[in-house]
């Protein structure tokens, strides 16, 4: 029997929580596959709807919109982030070992976790590197930050910038160098894959390559 990983969300990104039920856990599944594929933009409560085979107003008793949808998928996927980086590091005592680990699980491929069964980290993870940003790149990011919607993000940077600590104590940007690494993991392979010309790693496609760029960026800082 497998077991399921659950993760806790902050109550007030949603009406009703999608967890608590088979619809729900459907909204977040086709969600997940409906933006994937085509796009946030192109993403509408109607053709989720019809591709649940439920109603428009159904899916409204979960969600307000699709940008609290969007920041409810993005939140998820952080908390997630960070439980599986605690959880693949736990055993490294060097502390620059952890920090190599943390780099190659933020650039490069996820495989989809069988213990969440409605949700495809690998599809979500894609729609971070092309959509994420969306989520607090708004006119109302300080109202939707007093609601702490972004907490997992912020705590995830906070594990990183422990551990840059233990490499470097003096350290004075542990934070900074926490939200560079993951912006820019995700900005390379996105330049990768669709700006080629922005990137070096335009041609060979090559996820390790930007592993090595973030190893060189991050540790030539920490000397």
């Amino acid at each position: 029997m497998e077991l399921e990983l659950k993760i806790k969300m902050n109550d007030a990104l949603f009406l009703r929580n999608p967890e608590d039920s088979e619809l729900g856990k459907k909204i977040i599944k086709h969600s997940i596959q409906l933006i994937s594929k085509n796009g946030l933009e192109a993403f509408t409560f109607k053709k989720l709807a019809e591709d649940i085979g439920t109603t428009e107003a159904g899916i409204y008793r979960y969600f307000e919109n699709k940008h609290r949808l969007l920041i409810y998928i993005a939140a998820w996927y952080w908390n997630w982030v960070e439980y599986r980086i605690n959880f693949q590091t736990n055993n490294i005592k060097d502390p620059f070992k952890r920090l190599q680990k943390v780099i190659k699980l933020l650039a490069t491929t996820v495989v989809d976790d069988k213990k969440t069964f409605h949700v495809d980290e690998n599809l979500l993870h894609q729609i971070i590197i092309a959509e994420g940003s969306k989520a607090y790149l708004t006119k109302q990011v300080g109202e939707d930050n007093k609601h702490h919607f972004f907490k997992p993000y912020k705590d995830l940077c906070a594990t990183i910038g422990d551990i840059i600590l233990e490499c470097n104590p003096k350290y004075k940007y542990p934070i900074s160098l926490s939200t560079t690494i993951i912006e820019m993991a995700h900005l390379q392979n996105f330049f990768m894959n669709n700006l080629p010309s922005l990137t070096d790693f335009g041609n060979s496609k090559d996820e390790k390559k930007i592993v090595v760029f973030l190893e060189n960026l991050v540790f030539s800082s920490l000397k």
